[in-house]
């Protein structure tokens, strides 16, 4: 069976594919851009195809000889997401349909309770699905609440809220019904949907076997990670907004990316069918417990495959670059800094990829602690979301408040920022040998500032530059060459 997987980039995407893959199917993956998959482990078992959901035109062949196609991206975190979701699902429906797949199978949000006013993200969930059900082609709709797994956003933010938080003071949705459910399970349903009955063209409801309030999935994700029992108190109603402002300060989850995820736990979301039990009866979910312990175990052991924050937004072919030239237009702002080596290439590139996250950044930490909670003030990602690997890093996965643009093992990490800045930045580290067995690290900071708010920013912090990125670029000196003596005593 060949299966055509959008989102592959996302976290659940990410995931599916490549058991797909071990399942025994052909998996193609389509994307907006194909050097995301360059260094993803499993890419080689599958044929990657670029195109872009929102563009119809993009879409010629990716469909062709396809027998499932499956529908996995959101437009989170986009003012205009409910248009740009409604565009793809529309695009994506009417070229699998031209093509003759057999069936779409798509993963969407719980429905909200009769009489109830869905949120923004819930609305276009809930749009999404009907649109594809709306279409000719048979369509399995897989409705999940809050899905527990390592690397999940709604798992991050109830491990974050649970673990620095022993006491708190909180919304009163953390007393609606919630029935979380395993990504295990998510993923299982997901292939083995593929496989349904042809006449079979509706939505199931899907979760786990515990139905808990979210003060409960608290207080048992405490007991499971041998924490103290926490105080909770349940307050007046805090709007949305508020509570996903609360979320923001307290876990790695940016603003706009924990708006939605309150947006889903404000209304209960549990499950009102059970049928799909009925086409999979081999499938019996994981209960909470098991499912926080199995990811907090793939946490410890730094074997988290993919997490919320790999998706993202992609730029377009007309944006600018950090590598081009200065006189391809508009202002550019750059900060140099180059250094020797006392140590070859292979030991200085292991302190490159090794930056950010637990390691740090190698210069005046408070400095980088402050810049980052300020930018999560001001609805930023800040440094929390750390990096999925300790000491390897991939295309298109975030590290702190950069994300990896692109990645020459050995000589070159560029990465984009996706701070709350006025203008778009990079920062880009090199090692190269110096012929004499020793290497050379370069290191330039880049910025496009955008109107006069962009250059004033820029003005701004080129004080703070020659502390901190100089003292970057020393302390990687040093810490190179101190690899190098290790490796040489032992």
């Amino acid at each position: 069976m060949r299966c055509l997987v959008t989102g592959a980039t996302g976290y659940i995407g990410g995931r599916l594919a490549p058991r797909l893959i071990e399942a025994g199917h052909e998996v193609r993956c389509l994307t907006r851009s194909a050097g995301r998959m360059r260094d993803v482990p499993w890419a080689a078992g599958a044929e990657v195809v670029e195109g872009d959901l929102t563009d119809l035109a993009s879409l010629h062949g990716a469909f062709e000889r396809v027998d499932v196609a499956y529908f996995l991206v959101h437009s989170l975190g986009r003012r205009d997401f409910e248009e740009l979701d409604r565009r793809a699902a529309a695009n994506f429906v009417e070229a699998a349909s031209k093509a003759g797949v057999r069936r779409i199978v798509y993963l969407g949000g719980p429905e909200p309770p009769p009489g109830e006013r869905p949120s923004p993200h819930l609305r276009s969930r809930t749009e999404v699905a009907r649109i594809l059900l709306a279409g000719d082609v048979p369509t399995a709709v897989l409705r999940a609440p809050v899905i527990i797994g390592s690397g999940s956003a709604s798992f991050e933010m109830l491990r974050y809220l649970t673990e620095r938080l022993p006491v708190m003071v909180t919304p009163r949705w953390v007393r609606n019904r919630i029935q979380p459910i395993a990504v295990r399970d998510v993923l299982r349903y997901l292939i083995e949907a593929a496989t349904l009955p042809d006449d079979v063209h509706r939505g199931f409801d899907i979760g786990g076997p515990d139905v808990l309030t979210y003060m409960q999935m608290m207080r048992r994700y405490a007991a499971v990670a041998g924490l103290r029992r926490r105080i909770i108190v349940p307050l007046r109603p805090l709007s949305p907004r508020l509570s996903a402002y609360w979320v923001g300060l307290v876990t790695p989850v940016p603003n706009a990316i924990a708006r939605p995820l309150v947006e889903s736990v404000v209304h209960e979301a549990v499950t009102h069918e059970s049928d799909i039990s009925s086409f999979v009866p081999e499938i019996a979910p994981l209960g909470f417990d098991e499912a926080v312990r199995l990811a907090l175990g793939k946490i410890r052991d730094a074997n988290v495959e993919t997490r919320w924050s790999t998706a993202a937004g992609l730029d377009t072919a007309a944006e600018p670059l950090p590598t081009d030239p200065e006189w391809s237009g508009g202002s550019v702002y750059v900060d140099e800094r180059r250094r020797a080596v006392d140590a070859p290439v292979d030991a200085l590139w292991r302190v490159i990829e090794g930056v950010g996250g637990d390691n740090g950044w190698y210069s005046f930490p408070l400095a980088w602690s402050v810049r980052g909670w300020l930018d999560r003030l001001v609805g930023g990602v800040g440094l929390r979301r750390g990096r999925r690997d300790r000491h390897r890093l991939r295309v298109g996965e975030a590290l702190d408040w950069w994300r990896v643009e692109e990645i020459v093992p050995g000589s070159l990490l560029r990465l984009r920022a996706e701070m709350r800045v006025p203008g778009r930045a990079w920062l880009e580290m090199t090692a190269s040998a110096d012929g004499t067995g020793r290497s050379v690290y370069r290191q330039r900071a880049v910025f496009l500032p955008r109107g006069l708010a962009g250059h004033a920013y820029w003005a701004s912090v080129l004080p703070f530059h020659g502390l901190v990125f100089n003292g970057m670029a020393r302390n990687i000196a040093e810490l190179a060459a101190l690899d190098r003596a290790s490796a040489a005593e032992s």
